[in-house]
């Protein structure tokens, strides 16, 4: 079993509830939450799942990491937790930013 992949999968599953629930059920910033982080986990979920095929595990980690805790934090700032969460969010971030520069590292290297 691929433990990447099934995590990606999971993620983008994630993704859509998480953006069909900020488009549908909630209101004013918890909707904007929802929809960001459904946004943004739905796309590195698909990262993840090409950075898989090409056998760059490393940044496909990453990337689940970094949209869990980016997305996560929006999600539970959504849910009515402290918006302290948010200063949280920035290191979700990073971990994407840096993931992407890892799959271009793979790639000029020819991993």
């Amino acid at each position: 079993m691929n433990l990447l992949i099934l995590f990606a999968a999971l993620s983008g599953a994630m993704a859509v509830a998480a953006g069909a629930f900020g488009a549908h059920g909630a209101e004013g910033k918890a909707a904007e939450w929802l929809q960001t982080g459904g946004h943004y986990q739905l796309v590195h979920a698909v990262a993840a799942l090409v950075a898989a095929q090409m056998g760059a595990k490393g940044p496909g980690w990453l990337f689940l990491l970094g949209a869990v805790i980016f997305a996560g934090t929006l999600y539970l700032m959504a849910l009515g937790l402290p918006r302290w969460l948010g200063a949280i969010t920035p290191i979700g971030g990073t971990a994407l930013i840096v993931g992407w520069l890892w799959l271009a590292w793979e790639a000029i290297r020819g991993g």
